[in-house]
């Protein structure tokens, strides 16, 4: 495969969980499903993208020096503001999203290392399910949706990381929903891109 410019992960918290993957190449999106790190670093180290996704908390809240020692920082600026869009989603601090937040943020550095002119954001796939109009972790909507794109996820980490392609796209664009705090940013797809009832929100 040629170089490609977006790269989208659904990172899970445990490489023995699947992570799906999405890569958007000649406006078609084309989805895998991995596991370990080093599987990721060797496909982004391969396809070296300028833009890359990940559905995972890449910050901490302010004033949390680390995500292993408790404290009352719950939530990061950017996740109050999901929380005004009343769109659903768990604190980084909570269960497994602790794990899937030093995955998360340990890979950004891991691809920075290897691509350091590239730019890595946070993306949030099931709000950009709920932004569009799709129901969440819905692989038949979410493939009819991205018809355009040839995209086939088969299953829903691939399906999740296909939408988060579709929200780089629009973010490469300079036509992305980004909701930004002093300790992180989430990247959306533009509401106009559906006639989602978030829209009202916005």
């Amino acid at each position: 495969m040629p170089f490609v410019s977006i790269l989208s992960i659904d990172l899970a918290s445990n490489p023995k969980n699947p992570t799906g993957v999405a890569v958007l190449e000649r406006n078609r999106i084309i989805t895998s499903t991995h596991f370990s790190d080093s599987q990721l670093l060797d496909i982004i180290n391969n396809l070296r993208p300028s833009l890359v996704g990940i559905d995972a908390p890449l910050s901490l809240p302010n004033g949390r020096i680390s995500i292993d020692e408790r404290d009352s920082n719950h939530f990061r600026e950017c996740d109050l503001k999901l929380r005004q869009l009343k769109i659903r989603f768990f604190p980084i601090t909570l269960g497994a999203m602790r794990t899937l937040t030093k995955r998360g943020m340990a890979l950004k550095q891991e691809i920075l290392r290897i691509l350091p002119t590239s730019s890595v954001v946070e993306i949030f796939p099931g709000a950009s399910f709920d932004i569009l109009g799709l129901e969440r972790k819905n692989i038949k909507s979410c493939t009819s949706f991205l018809a355009s794109f040839k995209a086939a996820p088969v299953n829903v980490h691939e399906s999740d990381a296909a939408i988060g392609a579709f929200t780089l796209l629009h973010h490469q664009r300079s036509n992305s929903l980004e909701l930004t705090g002093s300790d992180g940013t989430i990247i959306l797809p533009n509401p106009s891109s559906s006639r989602s009832s978030y829209y009202k929100r916005l």
